[in-house]
């Protein structure tokens, strides 16, 4: 009974050590909620001490404290956070645009109208985009708004002399001016006399008027059209750049010796155990092995040790210890 009760205690006290162990490891298993989109190893210093630059990018609305700060491994060695930057990024947001404008004009002169347009304007969208557009001369076009008729009136007039008689039948009835055919409007008579051998006689000088007219259509105006194109871009800040610099003071090479290592007077597991590294992350899973397995040793030895006390007191005093007297043996 006494035996039960004593490996009773002991693997209670075990198992309030297991109990105890896993909120450390939960804690030590914590992990970073952002990772780096740019890693960086390099030397700096006059000891060429190593760096690893590790770079994060997180929204406005994001929080820093979930970027890693805690030291670390790497290359056999251990790092440890020497600074950070914070850098707001401005981040422009570019697009095409092309804007067409329209005006009226007077003329259909494409000289005349590219003396009237702008080479370049300045434009701003409603969403923010601003930028400088410039002309596109192939496109700008001329539409006519509309048509007016128009008369002119022409005129010309001839002057037919030595007529024999004021008679409008000597008179011709149509002329051609500029590729115009007018009519015969009005006849003026003058009259003069004029000898012919001994014979006077009365000659005739019409003075005719001829008129006409012409149509014509032309523009009332022009509706002009010409395409602006470039590129507008807006400006926000929507990224901020955190930059953490990690550097080690530890020696990053040493020198190992090649010959023949001394006898330091340790055993093989006395060696083992002290050159054999503690893991920081995986220590507490050893440990806990080490606990079970000593909780169970520790009943086995105490039994072991009460068994053999118990059976060698037994002998002496003469009692078999499985419950039978032990022979007598007379003196020789």
């Amino acid at each position: 009974m006494k035996k039960q009760r004593i490996a009773t205690l002991l693997c209670t006290a075990a198992l309030l050590l297991c109990a105890a162990s896993p909120p450390a490891l939960a804690a030590d298993r914590s992990a970073a909620c952002y990772y780096p989109v740019e890693v960086e190893s390099y030397t700096a210093g006059d000891f060429d001490q190593p760096r690893i630059r590790k770079v994060y990018q997180l929204s406005l609305s994001d929080d820093p404290a979930g970027i890693p700060t805690e030291d670390f491994e790497e290359y056999g060695m251990t790092f440890h956070l020497m600074e950070m930057t914070r850098k707001d990024e401005v981040g422009v947001d570019t697009q095409p645009l092309t804007k067409t404008i329209t005006t009226d004009s007077a003329t259909g002169d494409l000289g005349e109208i590219l003396k009237q347009l702008a080479p370049e304007i300045e434009v701003e969208t409603e969403d923010g985009y601003a930028g400088v557009l410039k002309l596109d001369y192939n496109s700008v076009q001329a539409e006519v708004k509309g048509y007016k008729t128009s008369t002119r009136t022409l005129s010309a007039s001839r002057t037919y002399p030595n007529l024999s008689d004021a008679d409008l039948s000597l008179v011709p009835k149509t002329v051609t001016e500029g590729g115009r055919t007018l009519n015969l409007a009005d006849v003026k008579w003058s009259s003069a006399p004029d000898m012919e051998g001994e014979d006077t006689v009365v000659r005739y000088t019409a003075t005719a008027s001829y008129t006409g007219s012409v149509s014509s259509r032309h523009a009332t105006g022009y509706t002009v059209k010409a395409d602006y194109t470039g590129e507008v871009a807006k400006t926000s800040c929507e990224i901020v750049t955190y930059t953490a610099i990690f550097g080690c003071t530890d020696v990053p090479y040493h020198e190992t010796d090649t010959s023949t290592p001394q006898d330091s007077g340790l055993t093989k597991t006395d060696a083992s155990q002290e050159t054999a590294p503690a893991s920081r992350n995986g220590s507490a899973p050893s440990t806990l092995l080490s606990v079970l397995g000593c909780a169970g040793g520790i009943p086995d030895l105490f039994g072991e040790r009460f068994f053999n006390s118990t059976w060698r007191s037994d002998v002496y005093s003469g009692q078999n210890p499985y419950g039978e007297s032990a022979p007598q043996h007379s003196a020789a």
